[in-house]
């Protein structure tokens, strides 16, 4: 199974026989990977209808329910990897996420288009909202509603009391280390929750 860049580096830092908690979690790909490849067990939260079904055919289990509205229904410290790829921009409340990330979780990862990459500065001079394959709606039908830089996360994750402990910038799939902030296209955050 071929996972997408940013889940194949997610998935390289879960430890086999984990307990994950993937939030906004699709189609369950990721889920199926770790079930398959890593023996970890799992949960996945998602509200559309469609990945919701396609997540009972291929036996993962899954809770269909709003992110907005918290994770109430998993206890303190149930799962030992919390798991966000590619939704923190589409949430109303992104830091209250976080913190019920820390709160269930003994560490998290969370992935998310870098707003900062050269070609959005480029479409904002131009008078445009930029428009890409990590962003590809146009400004009045976009999901994505809280847009941040890798620096923006970083700051909030300080606020809430995450500790980072690694961090991946890619582009087309492969690693950025030369001026990761303006080259990235997407961003791969780890981090501990205590």
């Amino acid at each position: 199974m071929t996972l997408r860049a940013d889940l194949a580096q997610i998935a390289d830092w879960i430890a086999p026989g984990s307990r994950v908690l993937d939030l906004g979690c699709g189609d369950g790909t990721l889920l199926a990977y770790l079930r398959d490849a890593k023996g970890c067990r799992g949960y996945g939260v998602e509200l559309d209808d469609e990945h919701v079904a396609h997540c009972v055919r291929a036996r993962i289990n899954v809770v269909q329910q709003n992110l907005d509205a918290g994770l109430r229904m998993f206890d303190d410290d149930m799962f030992d990897t919390v798991v966000l790829s590619q939704t923190l921009q589409a949430m109303h409340n992104a830091e209250g996420l976080l913190r019920e990330m820390a709160r269930v979780g003994r560490e998290g990862v969370v992935s998310f288009p870098n707003f900062g990459h050269w070609k959005h500065a480029v479409s904002l001079l131009a008078g445009r909202m930029p428009v890409t394959k990590h962003i590809p709606y146009q400004w009045y039908d976009t999901p994505n509603i809280h847009l941040c830089t890798l620096k923006d996360f970083e700051i909030l994750a300080s606020k809430v009391g995450l500790t980072i402990t690694a961090r991946s910038v890619l582009a087309e799939g492969q690693p950025v280390r030369i001026l990761p902030g303006l080259r990235s296209t997407l961003a791969v955050y780890r981090f501990e929750t205590r």
